[in-house]
């Protein structure tokens, strides 16, 4: 054998980098990968990530998306492992990488792993392994970015855990335009998974968001205690079963949503704003003429996170900024009309974009109003005025960045207020400065593992 065609034989067969660990008991590991795509940009057609191909012990685990482009740390689910010697092997699948992003490096693996009845344990090893949409990763869209868990109590000592991923878009479902209104964001963040334990930790039930938003029993097939869920919707819903497509396995993390939004969690990951406003722009959904399902740039929002309650109505703000002669340039978060109002209640986020040549320091007043809320299914139109809305306080207001990452809040408030359907709306000056810092997210957990 020539020393050339050993050379390509072992080129063909060594991975681009490989991590042996030993666990000392059968537990559930999360490895840590640094890595980066040289030339890669999620923002450019053709540029936009390298794939990389996980594989433990020689079985295939799951694709690695370096949707970050630079270095950048990726938590995995490796799973459940048994005690003894393992090997991570990790290369670069030229296939699905984008043509125009050069090669990848792994600059670093960690790996650890907690047994049962660790601390954090049911949090791992219930946690979803997802099959990306058909088609979803060869056009670098909608992809899963981060997963988070909750965990809530639940009845006889036992526990409910639910599982959700923040998407970096979503191809259908609400469009872009209305999604910045009524949600506050250009990503998606859907509830995939939950399962109740009882006090011994037995499953109780389980059960997956479908399409239509429906949650039905979860049916399908497990990787230890694992469950795979397929995504088969534009919007991001999943089944239980589905097409053997490209699948990703995040590492969630613990994130209690008291108080706060679940973009709160976008807030503790603020590279997801990057990567969904380089997604967006990417698409064509970026423009100076705004329209149906296209926006001004993100960095242009003034982004609103308020918490409050309503039953059969809506909720929209009004922004006031500075003018000329001292007077205000106000602009309203539904000024394309009555479906870009917020129908939920608890916290929530929206946003509006800015004038033209007004910064989020100009911001002097925000009004708050309630509208009378569509019928129920079935039933006749509300009269005017029907229906009930308040807010108890307002958490944040902020801007982006040049770089996409949320700012600094520069006004919080918690007087609560009352508001009457299709009423005055409810006038608040804005004058008190910043009181947290850009770093400060209420409700992030430090992740436990590894």
């Amino acid at each position: 054998m020539t020393d050339l065609v050993f050379a390509l034989l072992l080129s063909a067969t060594t991975p681009l980098h490989e991590h042996a660990f030993r666990l000392d008991r059968e537990a559930e590991a999360v490895a840590a990968v640094t890595a980066s795509g040289e030339r890669c940009d999620w923002g450019e057609k053709g540029r936009e990530a390298a794939v990389l191909t996980l594989t433990v012990d020689g079985v295939p685990s799951q694709d690695l998306v370096l949707f970050r482009g630079a270095a950048a740390e990726y938590r995995v689910l490796l799973g459940p492992l048994g005690a003894g010697a393992h090997r991570l092997a990790i290369d670069r699948d030229e296939k699905r990488s984008a043509r125009g992003c050069g090669s990848a490096q792994v600059r670093g693996v960690s790996v650890g792993a907690i047994a049962e009845g660790e601390p954090g344990y049911e949090s791992l090893a219930h946690a979803p392994i997802l099959h990306t949409r058909p088609g979803s990763l060869d056009r670098f869209s909608d992809l899963p970015l981060v997963s988070w868990v909750e965990t809530h109590t639940a009845a006889d000592g036992g526990r409910e855990l639910r599982y959700s991923v923040i998407f970096s878009h979503e191809d259908g479902g609400t469009p872009l335009d209305r999604l910045m209104a009524t949600w506050g964001r250009a990503t998606d963040i859907e509830l995939v998974y939950a399962v109740e334990l009882n006090a011994a930790g037995r499953i109780r039930r389980e059960q997956y968001q479908g399409k239509d938003h429906v949650f039905t029993a979860f049916a399908g097939r497990k990787e230890g205690r694992h469950p795979v869920l397929h995504v088969v919707t534009k919007n991001n819903m999943v089944r239980d079963r589905g097409r053997h497509t490209p699948r990703v396995a995040p590492a969630p993390v613990p994130f209690p949503l008291d108080g706060v939004s679940r973009e709160a969690v976008m807030d503790a990951h603020p590279w997801t704003y990057y990567v969904s406003g380089q997604e967006v722009r990417r698409e064509g959904l970026v423009s100076s003429e705004p329209g149906r399902k296209r926006i001004r740039d993100p960095r242009r929002f003034a982004y609103l996170e308020a918490c409050g309650e309503v039953r059969d109505a809506r909720i929209a703000f009004d922004l006031g900024f500075a003018g000329s002669g001292g007077s205000l340039r106000w602009v309203a978060s539904d000024a394309r009309g009555e479906d870009f109002r917020v129908s939920r209640s608890g916290c929530f986020r929206a946003a509006v974009a800015m004038p033209e040549g007004s910064a989020l320091q100009d911001a002097r007043s925000l009004r708050l109003r309630a509208h009378t809320g569509p019928p129920r299914r079935g039933e006749k139109p509300l009269p005017r005025g029907s229906g009930s809305a308040r807010i108890d306080r307002v958490n944040r207001l902020f801007g982006l960045g040049p770089d996409d990452a949320p700012g600094p809040s520069v006004f919080d408030w918690s007087a609560g207020a009352d508001l009457r359907p299709d009423g005055d709306p409810v006038e608040i000056p804005i004058v008190e400065p910043p009181k947290t810092g850009a770093g400060s997210v209420p409700g992030a957990v430090p992740l436990a593992f590894p």
